[in-house]
């Protein structure tokens, strides 16, 4: 009786959940749907996985290979360049870069060393007021328009060595540190205001010219080189002030004169107000 009473109960369950599970099952069994809803089904399903498939990874590099004949004034600059966080570094470019690459707006740091920049154009950072740091060493630069940097009310650090300049333009104001060692600089190239406005300027390099006379130097100078110039005497007002005997210069830490025809010994009332000596010829 039992044994009855249970078939009759529990056969009659199983058979309405399968009847349910069938149905759900169904719904993606061919046949089961009418036949357009089937095939938009599975149509939409494949343009998916097939767009899926054709999408590039989101992190893989653009390799596209450099075309030949392609100048580098033709290219995009940071094809050219390496382009990181405010960062321009366009070092050895290849082919060769001889003018100042289109910046990315809000560039801060621009490296452009070694390469056959022959000139400054004022266009070249008008619009990146951003620039902190330029550095075009090892360029063939010999000529700088008026106003190439008078825009760049934040540039801290500048660097034009071992290029081929004979005059210096208007420096920005805010300049801490300034380097034109090996070019082919004399006393007439370089304006007798040059350096007077730079009141922040800390390091100012100028050695390995063909400079006369030593220039003015702002009171911030710490650090100042001119070595191997063709520097021949150094007066009273050169360093101190021959109007006080008071005067003392305690911010200048460090002098190269050495490599000039001066003969140093000539002038001790030039260093009166220094805490330290030049190096350079003394006998």
């Amino acid at each position: 009786m039992k044994a009855l009473l249970f078939t009759c109960i529990l056969v009659p369950w199983l058979t309405a959940a399968l009847a349910r599970r069938f149905d759900q099952n169904s719904q993606l069994i061919p046949g089961s749907l009418p036949g357009r809803e089937l095939n938009g089904y599975f149509s939409d399903n494949l343009k998916s996985k097939r767009a899926r498939r054709a999408l590039p990874p989101a992190d893989e590099p653009d390799e596209s290979p450099i075309p030949d004949g392609a100048a580098a004034i033709d290219l995009p600059t940071c094809l050219l360049c390496v382009c990181l966080s405010g960062s321009v570094y366009c070092e050895e470019v290849s082919p060769d870069m001889t003018t100042v690459p289109t910046l990315p707006k809000e560039t801060a740091y621009l490296y452009a060393r070694f390469n056959k920049i022959k000139k400054l154009a004022a266009k070249d950072f008008g619009d990146i007021v951003t620039l902190k740091r330029i550095d075009l060493t090892g360029n063939m630069i010999s000529e700088i328009e008026d106003g190439t940097f008078s825009k760049l009310t934040m540039l801290e650090e500048l660097s034009l060595a071992e290029n081929r300049l004979v005059k210096l333009p208007m420096l920005p104001a805010k300049l801490t540190s300034f380097n034109a060692n090996h070019n082919l600089l004399k006393t007439k190239g370089v304006k007798a205001n040059a350096f007077k406005k730079l009141t922040k300027l800390v390091n100012l390099f100028l050695a390995n010219n063909q400079l006369e006379a030593v220039p003015h130097i702002p009171e911030s100078v710490r650090i100042l080189h001119l070595q191997n110039n063709n520097i021949t005497d150094v007066n009273k007002d050169t360093f101190c002030k021959s109007n006080s005997t008071y005067y003392l210069r305690l911010s200048l830490n460090e002098v190269r004169l050495d490599g000039n025809p001066a003969v140093l010994s000539k002038y001790p009332d030039s260093f009166t107000c220094m805490k330290v000596l030049p190096s350079g010829r003394y006998r």
